[in-house]
């Protein structure tokens, strides 16, 4: 069993960088492709970026590229989004998924375990 658990979210200034964390408290995740997807008030929720099972791919929305980046740290059981440059547009619960053997997939159903969100929240 993978459980997820998001960490890293917060309140910050328009510029601003935050790191957020996905820690599997269940299964190691060594063998799971990493998803991050965002949900901001009254939209559907969508992709940010993914890194393939062997962290040999990664893939990201033309609204992250060049602003965020996906990794991960398999002896920490750890998947982590590094975010920079922030936009009030990136305003959102931010969820990290989890997808066994995959290849980094850009949709939702592709992936088996959820986490319960960390809030973002950038101010002008």
């Amino acid at each position: 069993q993978v459980q997820l658990v998001e960490s890293g979210g917060g309140l910050v200034q328009t510029g601003a960088s935050l790191r957020l964390s996905c820690v599997s408290s269940g299964r190691i995740l060594y063998d799971y492709a990493m998803g991050w997807f965002r949900q901001a008030p009254g939209k559907e929720r969508e992709f940010v970026a993914a890194m393939s099972w062997r962290g040999s791919s990664t893939y990201s929305a033309d609204s992250a590229k060049g602003r965020f980046t996906i990794s991960r740290d398999n002896a920490k059981n750890t998947v982590y989004l590094q975010m920079s440059s922030l936009k009030p547009e990136d305003t959102a619960v931010y969820y990290c998924a989890a997808d066994r053997w995959g290849a980094g997939a850009a949709t939702e159903w592709e992936y088996e375990y959820w986490g319960q969100g960390t809030q973002v929240t950038v101010s002008s």
